[in-house]
């Protein structure tokens, strides 16, 4: 399963409470940008560069890394991916990924949201949390990254038929209240 959407829109905090009533393991690229970041690793400082302009991390480094995570013991019964793929390109990589390691994605759950509630929420977020890739700047470029490279992600797999939009505004437990149900929804379509 994936989860997408802009900056913003509730991805970490709904791909946590999936993994929890799922019981599936939940990758977030940009935890492990941000724990590489920390440790200083070479990745991390290759990432931070991109970052902290509001930039996409290169697919070579992203597809990498995003590789090797997914051949490790604990995906093979199912997983969440969170933050990528970001790019047709990267779509392209994952269906590989995903034939090599014998499985495929059962749904693709988008999170929508306006872009200047996106950018209250994240300016908010910023000041919680000191993070230097948060200020307005960033994050409307980081915005308009989103809708001209991911949003063709979101119509390929609408092509495929996965695809659930869930609207990601409101109180926490009611967007998950709908994530759930689209997840319902569409597993059961693909089981008939």
């Amino acid at each position: 399963m994936l989860i997408i959407g802009p900056p913003g829109s509730g991805k970490g905090t709904q791909a946590e409470r999936i993994s929890e009533r799922l019981g599936v393991v939940a990758i977030s690229t940009g935890d492990i940008f941000r724990q590489n970041v920390r440790d200083m690793t070479e990745l991390g400082v290759e990432a931070k560069k991109y970052m902290d302009n509001g930039d996409f991390v290169p697919d070579s480094v992203t597809n990498k890394m995003v590789r090797d995570r997914l051949g490790q013991d604990d995906v093979k019964d199912g997983f969440l991916l969170d933050g990528y793929p970001r790019t047709t390109a990267q779509v392209t990589e994952l269906d590989d990924i995903l034939a090599s390691n014998d499985q495929r994605l059962d749904v693709v759950l988008q999170l929508t949201a306006d872009d200047e509630e996106l950018v209250k929420r994240l300016l908010g977020r910023a000041k919680e949390t000191g993070r230097s890739d948060d200020n307005e700047t960033v994050i409307r470029h980081r915005l308009d990254l989103y809708h001209q490279q991911t949003e063709a992600v979101v119509t390929k797999y609408a092509e495929h038929g996965i695809l659930a939009k869930v609207d990601g505004i409101g109180a926490i437990d009611e967007v998950t209240d709908r994530v759930m149900a689209a997840i319902e929804s569409a597993t059961a379509e693909a089981a008939q």
